[in-house]
């Protein structure tokens, strides 16, 4: 019995310091965020027999991958798509409702990326991201830096408290960043377009050189404390009646691009101390399409004179005045401050506001914004799939299309077992997954649970 009782213990305690030493496995000395804009699975499989071994292939031979990935809100575009990834949350919170939106003072476009006092930042953003809590866990230890072709992908990404954030500059096509920044970022910029003889136009192969020198310059996944980079590359195309031929010849590049980027960064790092995590911002930019040439519904919506009409239909309700302040991109601007001073209910006159434009021919819906007035209008207009909303004042056209996009989430890399997960999976849990690997908090108004 004793011998018994003794071969229990020992099996305890076995399995006890198997769990404890799993428990204890350390977190990645680099956490590797790609985000590629406009990314889709059925293009991925469609030119699978032109990849190479070490891009797409071994992404989703080695990795965990999540096929029926999705976003939380709806529209999306670029930057409200990597706030989302960040964030771990929707608009509603993290205040990114697109890559530009109107100022309410002054009824003009500003970018997301806007900023009185540096010219560019993020101070946009109204939460914190994954890489600002991996910063506060660390005290400022952590390394945090980001690197795309435009802007608005390299400052949101990067969030708050990072490090530097480059992006290419529209003029010269060099790389730049903002005093926002650490010293370091900009001396790095400045090194790095010095010794640099060759021209850049942005594409992803500069994205992943720039990169790998962020690494290696900064230094990054050298010691015990967890370092964050995000990476912004694009699969973007320019021409939807060649799209076959172009496209494959976008995804094959971005596959030689993508293994070239793993495998300096696992020769610099060490595969067992870098994590890679990659998905796609999860829409597509609608080319103009000639559907009533084929026959097939379709019409233009003019969102100007539209908010011309129901500012007279408004006027005959409660007396004349200027109810409409603007229009821009789907959704119209009301004057709340001449609402208020008139004392008319601003739920009456958006309900009287929704009957009138469900009425317009080519309205799908008609909704109160769900996001904060100052980054959004107070009118949001869903037009009918195939259908043209053009603005005449600002010459500014957006093409309707509700058809899905279908996209992974891809976790390869350290403490990673191979596995496909058909299960949905929306953006908003990348950020809660990755803190959890690398043992933080999420971010602070991230509710997303993590992914299994």
């Amino acid at each position: 019995m004793n011998k018994y009782i003794s071969t229990i213990i020992m099996l305890t305690v076995l399995t006890g310091s198997q769990m404890q030493a799993q428990s204890l496995q350390p977190a990645p000395r680099l956490v590797v965020n790609i985000a590629v804009d406009q990314l889709r699975t059925d293009y991925i499989e469609h030119f699978a027999p032109l990849y190479c071994e070490d891009g797409f292939k071994k992404l989703l031979q080695n990795g965990r991958i999540y096929e029926a990935a999705s976003y939380p809100f709806s529209p999306v575009d670029r930057a409200s798509a990597i706030a989302s990834i960040a964030t771990g949350t929707t608009p509603h919170y993290n205040n990114i409702v697109g890559t530009q939106w109107l100022d309410r003072n002054t009824l003009r476009p500003v970018l997301c990326t806007d900023d009185a006092t540096y010219g560019v930042s993020p101070q946009k953003i109204a939460t914190s991201t994954v890489s600002d809590e991996l910063k506060i866990s660390t005290k400022g230890a952590a390394l945090v830096y980001s690197v795309a072709s435009d802007k608005d992908a390299a400052v949101i990404s990067a969030g708050h408290a990072a490090d530097g954030a480059f992006w290419l500059n529209d003029k010269n096509g060099q790389w730049t960043t903002s005093t926002y920044y650490s010293k370091g970022a900009q001396a790095l910029v400045r090194t790095y377009n010095n010794s640099t003889n060759k021209l850049t136009n942005g594409n992803n192969d500069d994205v992943a050189d720039m990169s790998v020198a962020c690494i290696d310059n900064m230094a990054m996944g050298r010691d015990n404390i967890t370092d964050m980079l995000s990476v912004t590359f694009s699969a973007k195309g320019t021409d939807a009646t060649v799209w076959q031929s172009e496209m494959e010849i976008i995804y094959v590049k971005l596959d030689k691009t993508l293994a070239s980027l793993i495998k300096r960064i696992e020769d610099k790092v060490g595969r067992d101390n870098v994590m890679f995590v990659l998905t796609s911002t999860g829409y597509t930019s609608e080319q103009q399409v000639d559907y009533q040439r084929f026959r097939i519904p379709s019409g233009t919506f003019y969102i100007n004179r539209t908010s011309n009409l129901l500012n007279m239909y408004l006027g005959a309700i409660y007396g004349q005045g200027k109810y409409v302040e603007t229009s821009f991109h789907n959704q119209i601007y009301l004057d709340r401050k001449l609402i208020e001073q008139r004392h008319i209910s601003f739920n009456d006159i958006i309900a009287r506001s929704k009957e009138l434009l469900v009425q317009t021919a080519g309205v799908r819906s008609v909704s109160a914004s769900p996001y904060n007035p100052s980054v959004s209008g107070d009118l949001v207009i869903e037009t009918a799939p195939g259908w043209q909303i053009i603005n005449e004042d600002t010459n500014e056209s957006y093409f309707s299309r509700a058809a899905f996009i279908p996209f992974p989430i891809i976790f390869y890399g350290a403490g990673v077992k191979p596995e496909r997960i058909t299960t949905p999976a929306t953006i908003d849990r990348i950020a809660p997954t990755v803190a959890k690997a690398i043992r933080i908090r999420a971010p602070n108004a991230c509710s997303a649970a993590p992914l299994q």
